[in-house]
């Protein structure tokens, strides 16, 4: 015997925040709309759920076809269902976010987007920022909220789970390291204090190779150990930064 549903349903999307780190700041990446509603404007990548795929499915499908970007882990953030957020029709998304190694995924509209490219975080317009600054880039809908949201978890993640060196090359040197905490928790850190913290953790494999066409002295480069991670996990470790 069949069923129907005699309701009205909402329409149900996903949008992807996907977080990069390069030498200069924090980066996340945008795709410039191509459809009717918000055309032109700048946006996270997302879109509608296909009835046969789930919400996992959805969030890597609309990824690849917007940004070309493919092979990423995509960690479920939140749902975002205020009524009026989508001026079509009601619609409630379930946000994901990600941390990808910038150099490994360039940013490249795909057949679902008109542009693609990666911004600074502080350039963008969100609830955190206030109204003060003008010249700050206005996302879409409600991508400005939803940027909020998935930079305070990772703000929150980072500090207790080495997900920081997701947004790391394989070598990295110290500094990278310490200047990628600082511009994902907004704020300076202690060069001595950060450094004996780190390496105490006994987390870090010190290589016999140096960074390479630098201009400054070139600093010892070092490779996260995973598997000491998840072993000194098991026994306590107390990760935190």
């Amino acid at each position: 015997m069949s069923h129907t549903y005699q309701y009205p349903r909402p329409a149900l999307a996903v949008d992807c925040v996907v977080f990069g780190v390069d030498d200069e700041a924090l980066k996340v990446l945008l795709i410039q709309r191509a459809g009717v509603a918000a055309h032109g404007q700048w946006a996270l990548p997302g879109g509608f759920v296909h009835l046969d795929e789930t919400l996992d499915e959805a969030a890597a499908r609309e990824l690849r076809e917007e940004s070309g970007l493919s092979r990423v882990f995509l960690e479920q953030l939140y749902t975002f269902g205020q009524v009026d957020r989508d001026p079509r029709e009601r619609v409630v998304s379930v946000a994901y976010f990600a941390l990808v190694r910038m150099s490994d995924h360039q940013a490249k509209a795909a057949t679902d987007a008109a542009d693609a490219r990666w911004a600074r975080v502080r350039d963008i317009q969100t609830p955190s920022s206030g109204t003060d600054p003008p010249m700050l880039l206005q996302l879409a809908f409600d991508h400005g909220e939803i940027l909020d949201t998935a930079r305070q978890r990772l703000r929150n993640k980072v500090r207790y789970q080495p997900l920081g060196f997701e947004l790391l090359p394989e070598k990295f040197t110290l500094r990278q390291l310490q200047h990628l905490y600082e511009v994902v928790l907004e704020r300076p850190l202690d060069k001595r204090n950060f450094r004996r913290k780190i390496l105490g953790m006994n987390l870090l494999e010190e290589l016999a190779e140096t960074e390479q066409g630098v201009a400054h002295r070139a600093a010892r480069l070092y490779r996260f150990d995973h598997d000491r991670y998840e072993r000194l996990s098991r026994e306590g470790l107390n990760f935190e930064v």
